[in-house]
Protein backbone atom coordinates (compact mmCIF):
# COMPACT_ATOMS: atom_id res chain seq x y z
CA UNK A 1 0.00 0.00 0.00
CA UNK A 2 1.62 3.29 -1.16
CA UNK A 3 2.52 5.78 1.53
CA UNK A 4 -0.06 8.97 1.99
CA UNK A 5 1.43 12.11 0.44
CA UNK A 6 1.83 15.42 1.68
CA UNK A 7 2.72 18.28 -0.51
CA UNK A 8 4.57 20.72 0.98
CA UNK A 9 4.02 24.15 -1.51
CA UNK A 10 6.75 26.96 -0.92
CA UNK A 11 6.27 30.98 -0.97
CA UNK A 12 7.68 33.59 -3.34
CA UNK A 13 11.33 33.90 -4.64
CA UNK A 14 11.49 30.50 -2.23
CA UNK A 15 12.00 26.84 -3.33
CA UNK A 16 11.58 23.93 -2.18
CA UNK A 17 14.51 23.72 0.07
CA UNK A 18 12.55 26.30 2.75
CA UNK A 19 11.07 22.58 3.71
CA UNK A 20 13.98 20.79 4.26
CA UNK A 21 14.07 21.22 8.21
CA UNK A 22 10.95 19.51 8.54
CA UNK A 23 10.66 16.43 5.86
CA UNK A 24 13.04 14.16 7.34
CA UNK A 25 11.16 13.80 10.09
CA UNK A 26 7.91 14.35 8.44
CA UNK A 27 8.98 11.00 6.73
CA UNK A 28 9.74 9.42 10.20
CA UNK A 29 6.88 9.50 10.73
CA UNK A 30 5.00 8.27 8.02
CA UNK A 31 4.44 10.45 4.72
CA UNK A 32 5.53 10.48 1.56
CA UNK A 33 6.56 14.09 1.10
CA UNK A 34 6.70 15.81 -2.07
CA UNK A 35 8.26 19.62 -2.15
CA UNK A 36 7.74 21.17 -5.71
CA UNK A 37 9.44 23.47 -7.06
CA UNK A 38 7.25 25.99 -8.92
CA UNK A 39 7.96 26.88 -12.49
CA UNK A 40 10.92 29.56 -13.06
CA UNK A 41 11.62 28.79 -9.24
CA UNK A 42 14.31 25.99 -10.00
CA UNK A 43 15.41 27.81 -13.59
CA UNK A 44 12.72 25.71 -15.79
CA UNK A 45 9.91 27.11 -17.56
CA UNK A 46 8.35 30.96 -17.54
CA UNK A 47 6.73 32.64 -13.91
CA UNK A 48 3.26 32.05 -13.89
CA UNK A 49 1.75 34.92 -13.17
CA UNK A 50 -1.13 34.50 -10.92
CA UNK A 51 -1.82 32.38 -7.70
CA UNK A 52 -4.71 30.83 -9.86
CA UNK A 53 -2.12 29.64 -12.72
CA UNK A 54 -0.14 28.59 -10.25
CA UNK A 55 -2.61 26.12 -8.39
CA UNK A 56 -3.76 24.52 -11.99
CA UNK A 57 0.17 24.03 -12.40
CA UNK A 58 0.45 22.07 -8.81
CA UNK A 59 -2.69 20.17 -9.83
CA UNK A 60 -1.93 18.74 -13.19
CA UNK A 61 1.70 17.97 -10.93
CA UNK A 62 -0.06 15.83 -8.51
CA UNK A 63 -1.92 14.50 -11.64
CA UNK A 64 0.91 13.48 -13.43
CA UNK A 65 2.48 11.90 -10.49
CA UNK A 66 -0.82 9.99 -9.96
CA UNK A 67 -1.76 11.54 -7.04
CA UNK A 68 -5.12 11.15 -5.76
CA UNK A 69 -5.88 12.12 -2.13
CA UNK A 70 -3.28 14.41 -0.67
CA UNK A 71 -2.75 16.18 2.19
CA UNK A 72 -1.80 20.14 1.40
CA UNK A 73 0.78 22.61 3.64
CA UNK A 74 1.75 25.86 1.83
CA UNK A 75 3.36 28.66 3.35
CA UNK A 76 3.04 32.60 2.50
CA UNK A 77 1.95 32.41 -1.60
CA UNK A 78 2.18 29.13 -1.49
CA UNK A 79 -0.29 28.98 1.00
CA UNK A 80 -2.76 30.81 -1.60
CA UNK A 81 -2.10 28.67 -4.04
CA UNK A 82 -3.13 25.84 -1.22
CA UNK A 83 -6.08 27.09 -0.74
CA UNK A 84 -7.44 27.64 -4.18
CA UNK A 85 -6.27 24.17 -5.40
CA UNK A 86 -8.65 22.97 -2.08
CA UNK A 87 -11.53 24.87 -3.59
CA UNK A 88 -11.11 23.76 -6.92
CA UNK A 89 -10.70 20.20 -6.12
CA UNK A 90 -12.09 19.34 -2.76
CA UNK A 91 -12.15 16.03 -3.20
CA UNK A 92 -8.48 15.78 -3.58
CA UNK A 93 -7.14 17.44 -0.43
CA UNK A 94 -7.52 15.26 3.14
CA UNK A 95 -5.83 18.14 5.52
CA UNK A 96 -4.91 22.01 4.07
CA UNK A 97 -2.21 23.45 6.62
CA UNK A 98 -1.82 27.25 5.81
CA UNK A 99 1.55 28.84 7.46
CA UNK A 100 2.22 32.51 7.06
CA UNK A 101 -1.31 32.87 5.42
CA UNK A 102 -3.42 36.01 5.42
CA UNK A 103 -5.71 37.18 3.19
CA UNK A 104 -5.93 39.93 1.26
CA UNK A 105 -2.56 39.19 1.36
CA UNK A 106 -1.11 43.17 0.80
CA UNK A 107 1.96 43.69 -0.39
CA UNK A 108 3.03 47.35 -0.62
CA UNK A 109 3.37 49.41 -3.85
CA UNK A 110 7.09 50.61 -2.82
CA UNK A 111 7.78 46.80 -2.37
CA UNK A 112 6.24 45.98 -5.67
CA UNK A 113 8.10 49.05 -7.58
CA UNK A 114 11.63 47.79 -5.50
CA UNK A 115 10.96 44.17 -6.46
CA UNK A 116 11.22 45.43 -10.06
CA UNK A 117 13.22 48.17 -10.07
CA UNK A 118 15.87 47.04 -8.03
CA UNK A 119 15.72 43.40 -7.16
CA UNK A 120 18.40 43.59 -4.89
CA UNK A 121 17.67 45.71 -2.32
CA UNK A 122 13.60 44.24 -2.12
CA UNK A 123 15.42 41.05 -1.41
CA UNK A 124 17.06 42.83 1.24
CA UNK A 125 14.04 44.05 2.24
CA UNK A 126 12.39 41.03 2.43
CA UNK A 127 14.79 39.06 4.25
CA UNK A 128 14.75 41.69 7.30
CA UNK A 129 10.94 41.89 7.34
CA UNK A 130 10.53 37.56 7.23
CA UNK A 131 12.57 37.16 10.51
CA UNK A 132 11.75 38.26 14.38
CA UNK A 133 14.62 39.86 15.72
CA UNK A 134 16.38 38.73 18.16
CA UNK A 135 15.96 39.57 22.06
CA UNK A 136 18.56 42.61 21.41
CA UNK A 137 17.58 43.19 18.18
CA UNK A 138 20.43 41.92 16.22
CA UNK A 139 18.81 40.09 13.36
CA UNK A 140 17.89 36.52 13.35
CA UNK A 141 20.72 33.61 12.38
CA UNK A 142 18.67 32.31 9.72
CA UNK A 143 17.99 36.00 8.05
CA UNK A 144 21.43 35.70 6.15
CA UNK A 145 20.80 31.81 5.08
CA UNK A 146 17.09 33.43 3.47
CA UNK A 147 18.76 36.48 1.87
CA UNK A 148 20.65 33.89 0.09
CA UNK A 149 18.30 31.27 -0.96
CA UNK A 150 16.39 34.35 -2.49
CA UNK A 151 19.40 35.89 -4.34
CA UNK A 152 19.49 32.26 -5.95
CA UNK A 153 16.51 31.61 -6.68
CA UNK A 154 16.16 35.50 -8.78
CA UNK A 155 19.15 34.30 -10.54
CA UNK A 156 16.94 31.83 -12.21
CA UNK A 157 14.58 34.05 -13.78
CA UNK A 158 13.63 37.64 -14.91
CA UNK A 159 11.77 40.02 -12.03
CA UNK A 160 10.68 36.40 -10.28
CA UNK A 161 10.35 38.31 -6.82
CA UNK A 162 7.71 40.88 -8.33
CA UNK A 163 5.78 38.58 -10.64
CA UNK A 164 5.61 36.43 -7.14
CA UNK A 165 4.56 39.58 -4.79
CA UNK A 166 2.30 41.07 -7.81
CA UNK A 167 0.56 37.51 -7.68
CA UNK A 168 -0.37 37.78 -3.93
CA UNK A 169 -1.37 40.86 -4.12
CA UNK A 170 -4.08 40.18 -6.85
CA UNK A 171 -5.18 37.34 -5.79
CA UNK A 172 -9.09 38.11 -4.75
CA UNK A 173 -10.27 34.57 -4.23
CA UNK A 174 -9.54 33.89 -0.97
CA UNK A 175 -12.63 34.52 0.94
CA UNK A 176 -14.73 32.26 -1.66
CA UNK A 177 -12.29 29.62 -1.96
CA UNK A 178 -11.71 29.38 1.96
CA UNK A 179 -15.84 29.42 2.24
CA UNK A 180 -15.51 25.82 -0.21
CA UNK A 181 -13.66 23.82 2.08
CA UNK A 182 -14.75 20.96 3.65
CA UNK A 183 -11.43 19.44 4.97
CA UNK A 184 -9.69 20.10 7.95
CA UNK A 185 -7.87 23.36 8.22
CA UNK A 186 -5.45 24.73 10.35
CA UNK A 187 -3.54 28.13 10.15
CA UNK A 188 -0.39 28.39 11.65
CA UNK A 189 0.87 32.13 12.50
CA UNK A 190 3.85 33.73 13.43
CA UNK A 191 3.38 35.78 16.67
CA UNK A 192 5.75 38.52 15.37
CA UNK A 193 5.05 37.70 11.64
CA UNK A 194 6.07 41.19 9.61
CA UNK A 195 5.41 40.07 6.56
CA UNK A 196 1.56 38.95 7.26
CA UNK A 197 -0.72 39.69 10.05
CA UNK A 198 -0.63 36.90 12.69
CA UNK A 199 -4.84 37.54 12.94
CA UNK A 200 -4.81 36.24 9.63
CA UNK A 201 -7.24 38.80 8.09
CA UNK A 202 -10.34 37.69 6.46
CA UNK A 203 -9.22 33.99 6.63
CA UNK A 204 -10.39 32.71 10.13
CA UNK A 205 -14.04 33.66 9.41
CA UNK A 206 -13.89 32.45 6.03
CA UNK A 207 -12.81 29.17 6.85
CA UNK A 208 -14.82 26.38 8.35
CA UNK A 209 -13.58 26.25 12.03
CA UNK A 210 -9.95 26.27 11.37
CA UNK A 211 -7.50 24.86 14.05
CA UNK A 212 -5.31 27.91 15.08
CA UNK A 213 -2.04 27.36 15.94
CA UNK A 214 0.73 30.52 16.63
CA UNK A 215 4.58 30.22 17.12
CA UNK A 216 7.19 32.16 18.71
CA UNK A 217 8.19 33.03 15.39
CA UNK A 218 8.87 35.64 12.21
CA UNK A 219 7.65 34.63 8.64
CA UNK A 220 10.09 32.41 8.15
CA UNK A 221 8.68 30.03 10.71
CA UNK A 222 9.94 26.79 9.38
CA UNK A 223 13.71 28.25 9.76
CA UNK A 224 13.35 30.37 12.59
CA UNK A 225 11.15 27.28 15.15
CA UNK A 226 11.31 24.00 12.73
CA UNK A 227 10.24 21.94 15.92
CA UNK A 228 7.22 23.85 16.89
CA UNK A 229 6.12 24.33 13.42
CA UNK A 230 6.58 20.43 13.13
CA UNK A 231 4.77 19.66 16.51
CA UNK A 232 1.93 22.10 15.39
CA UNK A 233 2.07 20.06 11.77
CA UNK A 234 1.96 16.59 13.11
CA UNK A 235 -0.67 17.23 15.60
CA UNK A 236 -3.11 18.53 13.02
CA UNK A 237 -2.32 15.97 10.28
CA UNK A 238 -2.41 12.79 12.77
CA UNK A 239 -1.05 9.84 12.04
CA UNK A 240 -0.69 8.74 8.30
Amino acid sequence: MPLPTLVLVHGALNDHTVWAPLVPALEQRGWRVLAPDLPAHDGNGAPLPSVEAMADWLLATLDARDLGQVALAGHSMGSLIALELAARAPARVTHLALLGSTFPMKVSGALLKTALEDEPAAIEMVARWSHAPGPDGAEHPAAQGSRALMRAVAARGDHLLHTDLAACKAYANGSAAAAQLGCPVLLLAGARDMMTPPDGGQLPGALPAPRQVTVDAGHQMMAEQPQAVLDALTAFLGAP
